[in-house]
């Protein structure tokens, strides 16, 4: 009798372990899209002026991962002291997520260029663009499949988006030419790109882990995302050292304007958060799927612009408020579309349970 009722548990165990796993991961997702580009902004407003360094920051926090990496192992140890492999992933798969890091590095400095020379409010429309790009890539190289609840939730968000832009007035940051303005503009647009590119890449290798029945589990995505950050440092170090980026350092803390004790606490908290956003990207993407991971990106950058004007001072206009509307209507359609669809495989499968 208790084996049949552990057996009985097991199952509903796993979901309640799958459902914690995507919320802790959609909270890790949504503080990251919020708060790094906040932080990264604030570098800048305050008398920052590397751009190689704040790219840096975006990937700088992947020893973190160690920790959860290691405890991984030792369990693995602990249930199998001569057969415990080091690492889950296989070799091609670390090779992919090597390439996919160098990759996200180029991603972080184009948007660390472009957000030097933007305010947050008008980086985060042109971000929010990912999604699109999202889409489109997720369909081929993934296949995803697409909903009419997706659709609509995309044409939603891309109709927000284009609210902000067409109310977006002139708000250059103060020192920024108009030269540098568009120069940012357009590598803004740049780096959603790109990154809408990464996203299914990174879905594609998961699916290449698991074959030949391997299992792809949460440490093995933690592998991927580490590997994947220390190639983005890398890359980002490499463009730190011909920029003389570290020599700089000492001294943008002498003049930066909260201090230097603060302007060393930024950079921690710029590494931090942004490692958030990116182990919350590929998780949501193990858990669910890409087009969730690049939706929910895009649904809380009307939430980066109300705090921007919260803790920036930016102009809260009008259509920044229509886009927010648009932006939560979107995210509902979607998850509505979502349990809509799985209820509907529910029925299908008590159905035909019943009819066998």
């Amino acid at each position: 009798m208790d084996v049949e009722a552990r057996k009985d548990s097991s199952p509903t165990r796993g979901k309640l372990t799958r459902r914690l796993l995507v919320a802790l991961n959609c909270g890790m997702l949504a503080l990251g899209t919020t708060a790094g580009p906040l932080i990264t902004r604030l570098y800048y407003d305050k008398g920052g002026r590397r751009e190689w360094l704040s790219a840096w920051l975006q990937s700088a926090g992947w020893p973190l991962l160690l920790l959860p990496a290691a405890a991984s192992y030792a369990a693995r140890r602990a249930r199998d002291r001569r057969g415990a492999p080091l690492l889950l992933t296989p070799p091609r798969v670390l090779l992919a997520a090597a390439g996919l890091g160098v990759a996200t590095g180029a991603d972080n400095f184009v948007y660390a260029y472009s957000l030097r020379y933007l305010p947050v409010s008008t980086s985060a429309i042109l971000i929010s663009t990912q999604l699109a790009f999202t889409v489109f890539f997720a369909f081929l190289i993934v296949r995803q499949r697409l909903t009419a609840a997706t659709v609509n939730a995309v044409a939603l968000l891309t109709a927000g988006a284009a609210v902000l832009g067409l109310h977006v007035s002139s708000d250059r940051p103060a020192g920024a030419t108009k030269g540098q303005y568009m120069m940012g503009f357009v590598m803004a647009l740049g780096a959603a790109a790109l990154y809408g590119l990464i996203l299914p890449l990174v879905e594609l290798a998961y699916k290449r882990a698991a074959g030949g029945g391997r299992a792809v589990t949460y440490a093995l995505v933690m592998e991927v995302q580490l590997v994947m950050g220390f190639f983005a440092t890398a890359f980002c170090t490499v463009g730190m050292v011909v920029n003389k980026d570290f020599q700089a350092i000492q001294r943008e803390a002498n003049y930066f304007e909260l201090g230097e004790a603060r302007y060393y606490m930024v950079l921690v908290w710029a590494a931090v958060l942004w490692q958030f956003f990116f182990l919350g990207a590929v998780g949501v993407i193990f858990c669910v799927h890409t087009l969730l991971a690049g939706i929910l990106i895009a649904v809380f950058i009307p939430v980066t612009e109300v705090a921007a004007v919260i803790f920036l001072h930016e102009k809260f206009s009008s259509g920044k408020g229509m886009a927010l509307v648009l932006s939560l209507w979107g995210l509902a359609s979607y998850s509505y579309g979502e349990w809509s669809e799985a209820r509907a495989k529910k029925a299908e499968i008590v159905a035909e349970a019943q009819a066998s």
